[in-house]
């Protein structure tokens, strides 16, 4: 009975040292959270006053002749000091500079080999850039000198390098379109004096039975730069079919008292055409001719040459590759 009583007495002080530190624990876990809140409402609380932060602010130029290089040893850096909520200064903590964009021809004053930015006249170009949020304090210098060098420039043709596999009944209708037929290059006058074209890098295309569409850049040359750095390039593909048609001869260049047979007095054209152009073909598009000046004393035949063809024709062959003829 003893046992039992003792048993039950230990029992109940356990459950009571237990209670004790539960809520021991619960005061300690509520002060916890208190002091997180307290702290979340001090950073909230300082973060929303005011500082002056020093910045770098550096100048990058737009609409800048592709002939103006700016030299890397010029300052086009300006020292800032900004005045900003807590918050908004939060991103330069990591990195306290930040780009501001000039146009070149409006904004600086253009001297030879220098641009001239004037810093305290200006200031509300880079209040107007940083945003609404910062207010500038303070700017050095008062002036800002980037120098810059010119290069030599002139334009030369374009020569498109095109290596096109047509699908089998399709072919090129008419000619490439380039947006550009010539280009400005840009570097030293020793480099670019002797350059008379740019020539495009390869445009590959196979099995190819819809139209062109597409861009293409240019061969890279040493210390020149091309402007623009790629051209648009577009051309018409249409189905097309061989044709064939007899066409009249013409002997040109004979002297008047030379009197000649020849025969056979007209040829055969065979022709590569597009379907739609195939029923409007009539011989008098095409002309055949044969020369009497190209032939010396003893010849008895004429080589036939194409004078006049559709240009929309293609691959054109003469059937008869000599004309004979005799003296009368």
């Amino acid at each position: 009975m003893l046992f039992l009583i003792y048993s039950l007495d230990k029992m109940c002080s356990k459950k009571k040292t237990s209670i004790i530190e539960i809520l021991k624990k619960r005061n300690i876990n509520r002060f916890g959270v208190f002091l997180g809140i307290a702290f979340v409402f001090l950073i909230f609380s300082k973060l929303s006053s005011d500082y002056n932060q020093p910045i770098k602010i550096k100048i990058k130029f737009t609409d800048l002749a592709e002939e103006i290089i700016i030299k890397s040893d010029s300052s086009n850096t300006i020292e800032a000091i900004v005045e900003a909520k807590g918050f908004a200064l939060i991103p330069y903590v990591f990195n306290n500079s930040e780009t501001i964009s000039l146009n070149a021809n409006e904004d600086v004053i253009v001297n030879q080999n220098e641009f001239v930015f004037e810093v305290q006249k200006n200031s509300f170009l880079l209040e107007e850039q940083l945003g609404d949020s910062y207010k500038i304090r303070s700017l050095k210098p008062d002036l800002l000198h980037i120098a810059y060098s010119k290069r030599a420039s002139k334009s030369v043709p374009v020569k498109l390098n095109s290596n096109i596999k047509y699908a089998t009944g399709y072919d090129l209708y008419g000619n490439f379109n380039l947006s550009k037929d010539s280009v400005k290059i840009v570097g030293p006058i020793d480099k670019i004096t002797d350059i008379t074209y740019v020539t495009t890098n390869e445009l590959k295309l196979v099995e190819v039975n819809t139209n062109i569409k597409t861009s293409v850049t240019f061969n890279k040359i040493e210390d020149v730069e091309v402007f623009p750095k790629s051209i648009n390039v577009e051309a018409d593909v249409k189905r097309f079919t061989e044709g064939k048609i007899e066409v009249p001869l013409t002997i040109i260049n004979k002297p008047e008292n030379v009197l000649i047979n020849y025969f056979p007095k007209t040829v055969t054209l065979s022709y590569y055409v597009d379907l739609e152009s195939f029923n409007s073909i009539t011989p008098s598009e095409f002309s055949v001719e044969c020369d009497y000046s190209l032939i010396n004393s003893n010849q008895t035949y004429f080589v036939p040459k194409i004078a006049k063809m559709p240009e929309f024709i293609k691959r054109v062959n003469i059937k008869q590759k000599r004309i004979d003829f005799i003296r009368l």
